[in-house]
């Protein structure tokens, strides 16, 4: 069973609207005059990250995480509650502990509570966390408010965490320790865009945030709101670091368009919209469905894989 049919097994049992038909980043729950946005993400050793990673990088990745899916719609955090699985290794902890710590600090959101469960010796490190978070206000950007003529974009860098991920996994090298610490840190310390989330919910026809790949994550939009996602791949913002170590060729633009990890924001909008933060403008809604992409106004074909899938 693929992870996408044991999710359409949930959406039978999660009924309630706060839901939103399992088909979004995160629940939406009225509480009184509020609304309260849910998300809860886990991450597996070996398959999230490297067993080789700094524990203290793995904590703060666990919070971004999370918070980027509140960032997405424009929530202000809350709070958080933690699972943790330890395997013996006390020192693995003290240092995850350390970077939990930092993650705490630099978001200004407290850790409320959570559970801890021993995998053994041999046991893979399986960690989870629920975020939650006060919703800006009454319209909650979703997947399925895109309509043809509606402009696509991204806050940001594309591409970045997944270049770290080849240096940190040792098959690419960078040419200087300036390059390298950049793109290892957006890999490693991804930081939420909270704020730019909230400037922009109320004015987005859908909003969700880069994890799996943009490509992926693009055709989610695409098939919640029943349209077309045409992506100009000359038009992805890669940094001046991506482009020392890969270039800018189609190659390294594809890569950077399926690698993940970004937790930029990628979002529609009217192209009447005025909208108060600096985004790149990637593409456009058209009619139909799925994601194309073109490049230098003439479309080519999709890679084999659009990004992350778990199984």
């Amino acid at each position: 069973m693929t992870e996408l049919d044991f999710i359409d097994q949930l959406k039978a049992l999660a009924t309630h609207p706060a839901a939103r038909g399992l088909a979004d980043d995160a629940a939406v729950l009225p509480f009184g005059r509020h609304k309260l946005v849910m998300t809860h993400d886990m991450m597996v050793e070996d398959v999230h990250f490297l067993s080789s990673a700094d524990p203290a990088d793995v904590a703060w990745k666990l919070v971004a995480v999370n918070l980027s899916d509140l960032a997405a719609k424009g929530a202000k955090p809350l709070g958080m509650l933690m699972g943790y699985c330890q395997t013996g290794d006390d020192n693995w902890d003290t240092a995850f502990v350390r970077g939990l710590k930092e993650a705490i600090g630099h978001f200004c959101v407290p850790l409320l509570g959570g559970d801890t469960v021993s995998a053994g010796a041999d046991g893979k490190r399986t960690l989870a966390l629920t975020a939650f978070g006060e919703a800006k206000g009454h319209i909650i950007p979703a997947r399925c408010g895109a309509e043809p003529g509606h402009s696509i974009y991204v806050t940001g860098h594309i591409g970045d965490a997944w270049a770290g991920l080849q240096i940190a996994s040792g098959k690419a090298h960078a040419g200087d320790i300036e390059t390298s610490a950049a793109l290892l840190k957006a890999h490693n310390r991804p930081v939420p865009k909270l704020d730019d989330g909230r400037a922009l919910s109320s004015l987005v026809s859908t909003m969700m945030d880069v994890s799996d790949g943009l490509l992926l994550d693009a055709s989610r939009i695409a098939s919640a709101s029943g349209v077309n996602l045409e992506i100009d791949l000359d038009q992805l913002p890669l940094s001046q670091s991506f482009k020392t170590v890969f270039g800018e060729g189609e190659e390294a633009r594809m890569s950077a368009a399926t690698g993940g990890d970004d937790y930029q924001l990628l979002l529609t909008a009217s192209p009447e919209t005025v909208l108060p933060i600096n985004l790149s403008k990637i593409g456009k809604c058209r009619p139909g469905s799925g994601v194309s992409l073109v490049q230098k106004g003439e479309r080519i074909g999709l890679p084999e894989t659009l990004g992350f899938v778990h199984a």
